[in-house]
């Protein structure tokens, strides 16, 4: 049975679908739970690069999945004068809200798309007329405090083609939040997390519907901020973990961040964890006292800083020596961990290692020829503590095809980061 799941069952080939597909979402919300009407039998993914959103069939055969429709890149800008969408969440009246981070000619602006969830055809853009933000990338709703809060990646003329340090200094990523009256669909507050919150990518409320709380990555400064109401009505941010950057030789830059690139958090809300790209660890955070995190659990996936790698670490406040190459099956992971996703029951955390192709092909040359892998690490629930489960491997690099880049993870019946609790 474990070598089962360790198959790529079925492969889904379309011409349309190497242009790139990012967060995706599964079709139906949690909150349709008991409605016999509602499957989820659809897995939604936006593409930034195409700027078509892919809508597959999961119901009719799972283990065949199979293109269902396409939503065309000029039905998507035509109405809504929007492009580079990313991320999808499902909304209690069944229709799915899409966040975007381009105009029709990608240059940066956030806003929303939104679908029929009945036959996936644009209805046209979420927000009220002329409530767009500076930058776009994810969001997160509690309806029952009438609130959504968005973030900030770049503009898609930047990172499309790759990351480029200078265009930070020139103002074409973000970092900053954007507090949302839900109801009314106007941004109510932006909050600036300065230097400090630099691309300020995945978003989360805890899972309680009734908390006025969550977590933010700052990808680029690599820190965790806290999110939270503060009795006045309005929202703050404060920076709660700080995971130090590297000195280094033999990289691009002199100081290497650990690029928080995804995070989430258990259903129980016990647990934050997160991953840094480029370092190649993921962590795990007790979270008991929100505003006070303790790191409970890591364990290294790879990374740019493996023993015998081209890069030397110079100075480290963590650590005393570079962590050895992971080796799984006898496959070496390249790349690093990059999107994780939780088993409902927070036992087993998964997770790929490609982020973007254009960023694969900067940082990690040798996973774009070699494809990406799917790993499972194995978690204390108890105490904390992460472990890499050496007997289970995805190798994307043995497709029909050729070798692919897997991103992201999804579950057919839901899971941590696209249900929301109404």
């Amino acid at each position: 049975r474990l070598e089962c799941m360790q198959q790529v069952s079925n492969f889904t080939p379309s011409v349309l679908l190497l242009k790139a597909s990012t967060c995706s979402m599964s079709h139906c919300h949690c909150s349709c739970h008991g409605d016999k009407a509602r499957r989820r039998d659809r897995l939604i993914l936006p593409s930034p690069v195409s700027s078509r959103v892919y809508i597959v069939d999961t119901g009719t055969d799972p283990r065949a999945p199979s293109l269902h429709k396409v939503v065309d890149s000029k039905e998507v800008k035509d109405k809504t004068g929007l492009g580079t969408p990313h991320t999808a969440h499902c909304l209690a009246d069944g229709n799915i809200m899409i966040s975007t981070m381009g105009d029709t000619e990608e240059n940066a602006k956030g806003g929303f798309i939104l679908l029929d969830g009945s036959n996936f055809s644009v209805i046209g853009k979420w927000e009220k007329a002329g409530q767009s933000t500076p930058f776009g990338y994810d969001f997160w709703y509690q309806p029952r405090h009438n609130v959504m809060i968005s973030s900030e990646w770049g503009s898609p003329k930047a990172f499309l083609s790759g990351f480029n340090p200078q265009h930070v200094a020139d103002g074409l990523y973000g970092r900053s939040l954007h507090v949302w009256n839900w109801t009314e669909k106007k941004v109510i507050q932006d909050i600036d997390l300065g230097m400090e919150g630099l691309i300020p990518l995945e978003i989360r409320f805890l899972h309680d519907p009734n908390a006025t709380e969550g977590y933010v990555g700052a990808t680029l400064s690599t820190n965790i901020f806290r999110f939270h109401k503060i009795e006045d009505g309005s929202w703050k941010a404060d920076k709660v973990i700080d995971v130090p950057s590297k000195k280094v030789d033999g990289w691009a830059l002199p100081d290497m961040p650990g690029l928080i690139t995804d995070l989430l958090m258990s259903l129980d809300d016990k647990y934050l964890y997160f991953s840094n790209w480029l370092h190649g660890d993921i962590r795990q955070y007790d979270i008991t006292d929100t505003s006070n995190p303790k790191l409970v659990g890591q364990v290294f996936v790879g990374g740019s800083i493996v023993k015998g790698g081209p890069v030397k670490v110079t100075e480290d406040s963590e650590m005393t020596e570079q962590p050895e190459p992971v080796v799984v099956k006898g496959k070496t992971i390249q790349g690093g961990p990059q999107m994780i996703q939780l088993s409902l029951d927070g036992k087993r955390l998964f997770v790929t290692t490609s982020l973007f192709s254009s960023w694969d092909k900067q940082f990690y040359p040798e996973m774009v020829k070699e494809g990406s892998a799917l790993l499972q690490i194995d978690v204390d629930t108890e105490k904390g503590g992460l472990s890499i489960n050496r007997d289970f491997l995805v190798d994307f690099g043995k497709l029909p095809d050729g070798p692919a880049l897997a991103h992201e993870v999804r579950y057919p019946g839901g899971d941590c980061t696209s249900d929301i609790w109404i």
